[in-house]
Order: structure tokens, then C-alpha cells, then sequence
């Protein structure tokens, strides 16, 4: 009785990130999977356990769900469906024994097999034939204690030193479905540019990768290029850059080490019923036919590159809730981390796949708010488990998405502010100008000097 009722634990868990048996729409995270992963990285029990690996696994993606709460209170989430069976509860030091057992190896493996470009059918991430992707870095905080510090350290912020050590994670993200298609994450002793360097193999031929100032390091550049993919990176107005050649829209071509690539100067101006606000760009693009790149979409494509901003909204603010990661050691921040990556990607997966069941829908609407309160949902209610009837719970995400619709993306008028305290950004949230204004933005190409 008492396998049998953790097998329906595992049923209840797989509802949300793989609809199994129950399911006939999307497998996003399949027992199979889930299976493979455990004997590739040696993981399987050797013998019966009351929690075993599989269980684990699929107890670490609730936990992602569910960031607020101990390991004992989601699994007893997971069990709220099943109040007819005889189930065992597991022990808190149970619970941490299963998930030191398994170690952080099989959710790498597991988010390496589910990670990559979301499959839509939307023109929402594709410019004139390239896969528009993004690279940026964040920080999230982990449990101050010792075995943390010993890695981990508080990093110096604006307004004084961090009160939780923090760690660094850089990822490369596909705009449009804000996927993820690569991630890597460590001490923040090491500089993004560093962890953009791990990111390397996740480039191909047929990307284009937006960055800001930090990544327009001449060696970074040339790296990231010698992938195959091309670059669009934002660089400081007053950088000096040798002419090779001048191109007919005022564009000019430079060489950065052995890279040609091409600067394009704008100004951009923003006007409301406040007033014209402007702005100079430069960017670096390896694009250098202004005929088949024209300059001026490449300056309004670069606005994408915001797409990463957001998904690291909803994985710190959304999923985490601004709260610190649960584990006190870096082997089990590593795990946790891995975790939150696949559920992430789990969800964005169903979103992507709602949107695309409705034509003409921009993925930008999908609410990730609203997939993720439906995923929690369908996760306590263990719906399908005991009845045994076919339902198609991804399919009850999407619907919810789909139901809740937001609205077209605005135009962002306004400059990045933080109002969290402990940010290096000055907090200015009582100023925030919260009107909605309609607005109409001028680009002008200007002429790049060198």
C-alpha cells in the first residue's frame, strides 16, 4: 500500500510537468524523461525507499511551484487529491536525505533535455529569417550560512553590501516565448562575462543575440561570433572605433580584432502628452549589408532584447517572490536552481503551446501569473489521479492562459527603475509616473564617426 500510494504522488506531480497517461497533448516532462535522466547520471535507487528518486525528482519542480513553503508542506500538497488512499508521510530529514541522495547531476540532465526555443508558429521571436535570442546575467540571493559563504559571497551594492550571499546566473533566452535556451550560474565573484563565455555552445548559426554595453568586449564579440551567430550589442556613444568603410544609410563598417562589424547611430526620440524625450544609440551589429539589415529595424528590434528582463522578473518576482533560495548548501543550491529553470521551462512550454492553438495570438500575452496559479492549482487538486479519467492538464493551463488574455504590449516610455531597497539602483517608487500615454517614437539615423 504504501508504494503504491507514492506511485500516485508521482501521478499527481507528473499532472502539471508531464501528462503521462493522463495526457495526450504536450509531454513536456514524461516519466520517461524523468527515467533516462536518473539512469544516465546513476541516480536510480538501489533499493525500495519510501521516497524514491523519481518521486524526488518531480518533489523538486512542485517545490519550484511552491517557494514559499518547507518540502513537507508540498508534498503534502501533492497528496490533497488523494485523501481515500493510506498514504505515509514522509519525515522532514526523509525528505532531505531523498533530495541529498539524488544530488544536483539529474535536474542538470533533466533541464538540459526540456531546455531550448519554445516550437510557435508566431512571428514573435523571428526577424527576416533569424532566431532573435537574448543574453543577460541577474543575481539571486541564497541562505546565509556557512557552507553557503564558503562559496557564495554578499556582493557590494549602491547603497552598502548585500545581506544574503548571492549567486549569479546568466542565461540565453528566446525573445518572443522567453524560453530558455541555455543557462549557467555560479559565484557572483565571477563577472557576467565570464558565465556569457560558458554560454557558447547553446549559439548557432542562424541567431541573432541581443546584449547590452557589458557584453560589447572585443574578445567577448569575437567569441560569441566564431559560433556561427550573429550579434546586435549596444556599446557606449563615445567608444572609439577605426573606419574601414562607410555604408549609403550613414551606417559605418569597423574592425574589432579579426570581427568586421557595423555601427549604427540613432536618436531616438519619444513623444507624449508630457513632452519629447530623446535618446543616442549605438549599436554593433555583424550584420553588415545595410540592404538586407536595413539600420532602422535593427534599431527597433534591439528593444527586445527587454524580453530577458521579463523572464527574470517571473522567475525572482513572480516564482520566487522576491523570497531567498531554500538550501543551505551549494550542492543543493545547485539542485534547486536546475529545478526552478525546468519548471520555468515547463510552463513558458504550455504557454507557448495555448498561444499557438489560437492563431494570431502573440505569445507576449500569455500571463505568466496566470499559467503558474493554474499549474499550482491543477497540482493540489490532483485532478484525473483518483478517478482515473483523461485529463489533459497542460490543456487546463492553456485554457486558463488562454481566458486571460493581456493586453498588447505598451510602449515603454519611461526609464529602468528599481524600488527594491536593497538594489544598486536608487529606489524611486513614490515617483513613479504610472499614466498610460500614447506616444510616438522617431528614429533618426545619424552619421557614425569614428
Amino acid at each position: 500500500m504504501e508504494q503504491a500510494a507514492i506511485t500516485r504522488t508521482v501521478e499527481v506531480a507528473a499532472g502539471v510537468f508531464a501528462p503521462g497517461h493522463i495526457g495526450e497533448l504536450t509531454r513536456i516532462v514524461p516519466f520517461e524523461m524523468v527515467d533516462a535522466v536518473l539512469a544516465e547520471t546513476g541516480a536510480v535507487q538501489r533499493r525500495v525507499r519510501l521516497v524514491p528518486a523519481r518521486v524526488t525528482v518531480y518533489l523538486l519542480l512542485a517545490a519550484a511551484l511552491f517557494n514559499g513553503l518547507g518540502y513537507q508542506q508540498v508534498f503534502d500538497r501533492l497528496c490533497a487529491g488523494l485523501g481515500g488512499l493510506a498514504l505515509l508521510r514522509p519525515s522532514g530529514s526523509a525528505l532531505r536525505q531523498a533530495r541529498q541522495r539524488l544530488g544536483p547531476a539529474p535536474m542538470k540532465a533533466l533541464f538540459d533535455l526540456v531546455s531550448g526555443p519554445a516550437a510557435t508558429t508566431a512571428a514573435a521571436g523571428r526577424w527576416r529569417g533569424l532566431r532573435v535570442v537574448a543574453v543577460d546575467g541577474t543575481l539571486l540571493p541564497v541562505p546565509d550560512c556557512p557552507a553557503n559563504l564558503a562559496v557564495f559571497t554578499r556582493q557590494r551594492l549602491g547603497n552598502g553590501t548585500s545581506g544574503y550571499p548571492q549567486l549569479r546566473l546568466a542565461a540565453l533566452v528566446a525573445c518572443g516565448t522567453r524560453s530558455v535556451i541555455g543557462a549557467v550560474f555560479g559565484p557572483a565573484t565571477h563577472g557576467e562575462l565570464e558565465y556569457a563565455r560558458r554560454l557558447v555552445d547553446s549559439l548557432r548559426a542562424g541567431m541573432l543575440l541581443l546584449g547590452d554595453r557589458n557584453f560589447a568586449s572585443a574578445a567577448l564579440m569575437n567569441q560569441l561570433a566564431a559560433t556561427g551567430a550573429d550579434l546586435l550589442v549596444r556599446c557606449k556613444t563615445n567608444r572609439n572605433l577605426p573606419l574601414v568603410a562607410r555604408c549609403h544609410d550613414g551606417s559605418i563598417l569597423t574592425r574589432i580584432g579579426p570581427l568586421t562589424m557595423r555601427v549604427i547611430d540613432a536618436e531616438i526620440a519619444i513623444r507624449t502628452a508630457q513632452g519629447t524625450r530623446t535618446g543616442h544609440y549605438r549599436l554593433l551589429t555583424t550584420l553588415t549589408d545595410p540592404t538586407a539589415h536595413p539600420a532602422g529595424e535593427l534599431v527597433r528590434l534591439y528593444h527586445e532584447r527587454w524580453e530577458i528582463e521579463t523572464a527574470y522578473a517571473e522567475l525572482k518576482s513572480t516564482i520566487l517572490g522576491g523570497r531567498v533560495l531554500r538550501a543551505r548548501t551549494p550542492e543543493g543550491i545547485e539542485q534547486e536552481v536546475w529545478a526552478l529553470l525546468t519548471a520555468y521551462q515547463a510552463l513558458r512550454t504550455a504557454m507557448t503551446d495555448a498561444t499557438d492553438s489560437a492563431s494570431g495570438t502573440d505569445p507576449d500575452r500569455a500571463g505568466f501569473t496566470t499559467a503558474l496559479a493554474a499549474a499550482r492549482d491543477q497540482l493540489v487538486l490532483a485532478a484525473g489521479v483518483i478517478t482515473s479519467t483523461d485529463t489533459d492538464l497542460v490543456g487546463t493551463i492553456g485554457r486558463h492562459v488562454l481566458a486571460h488574455l493581456l493586453p498588447a504590449r505598451r510602449v515603454r516610455t519611461k526609464d529602468r527603475i528599481v524600488k527594491r531597497a536593497i538594489s544598486k539602483y536608487n529606489a524611486r517608487g513614490p515617483a513613479i509616473d504610472r499614466t498610460t500615454y500614447k506616444a510616438t517614437i522617431n528614429i533618426t539615423m545619424l552619421t557614425s564617426s569614428p
